[in-house]
């Protein structure tokens, strides 16, 4: 399968290993990965804030990348950015666009996946090869959850992870406080929530907390080496391709 990779904007800024973990996965799978050197933001910190117009350039830039007939699938590790480009930009297309872009838009989220979407429905892959000896805990990502229903697919991505630990994290589905600029216009509450969602990781004793967007890995990450909890945040594109050979593939998630 020929699939176009997609960073997003914290993948390219701060979380590259994730992208390229991506990559590495996909590619031993025996998939052929496209990277369109011009993408750009999905524009969904715009649309968030209020600002509906202004990302259209962004979505038509988006539709102009991975639009292509000859991409099968456009994947991307960030359930946050998937779903922004499933739902919010047909709603711009609809509000803002002209009748190529609503059309454009139609064609490319139908085949715009997350990444454990992407494994589990499309490509039919649950045990990937992965060798991960250690104690994880899975924080399943408000936006995978709620608005992309992933439901237990990482999950079981994870469970097929040779040497893994996996345990269950407590009052898992409850948001961890980030929702981009919510953390910042709103900092006790989201502060709040953090410290519940740092407790329960805490207490499972896990080496590494993982879940499918970087952002929130942020923003728990932060919290846990603020309080020098010893555990650390890995993306699960990470796990997934760590193999026995490549232990620690573009990580120093445990030390």
């Amino acid at each position: 399968m020929r699939i176009g990779l997609f960073a997003t904007c914290l993948g390219d800024t701060l979380f590259p290993d994730a992208v390229k973990a991506t990559a590495v996965l996909l590619s031993r799978l025996g998939h052929e990965l496209v990277f369109p050197p011009d993408q750009t933001c999905c524009g969904q910190m715009h649309v968030n804030t209020g600002y509906q117009r202004e990302p259209v350039p962004l979505v038509r830039g988006f539709v102009d990348q991975f639009g292509d007939a000859s991409i099968d699938a456009v994947v991307m590790p960030s359930g946050s950015c998937a779903g922004s480009v499933r739902h919010q930009h047909e709603i711009i297309a609809e509000r803002y666009g002209d009748p190529a872009l609503r059309s454009g838009v139609a064609r490319v989220k139908a085949k715009t996946y997350e990444l454990s979407e992407l494994l589990v429905d499309v490509l039919g892959a649950v045990d990937v090869g992965a060798y991960f000896p250690h104690r994880v805990t899975y924080h399943p990502t408000c936006h995978s959850l709620r608005m992309l229903r992933v439901g237990d697919k990482p999950l079981r991505l994870l469970r097929a992870v040779d040497g893994i630990d996996l345990v269950e994290l407590p009052e898992a589905d409850s948001c961890c406080g980030f929702g981009g600029t919510f953390a910042v216009k709103n900092a006790d509450t989201s502060s709040a929530m953090l410290a519940d969602k740092l407790t329960n990781v805490c207490g499972t004793g896990a080496d590494v907390c993982t879940a499918g967007d970087s952002s929130c890995l942020m923003h728990i990450g932060g919290g846990l080496s603020r309080i020098r909890s010893g555990t650390r945040t890995l993306h699960l594109a990470q796990i997934l391709a760590a193999t026995r050979t490549t232990p620690y593939a573009m990580t120093e998630a445990v030390r």
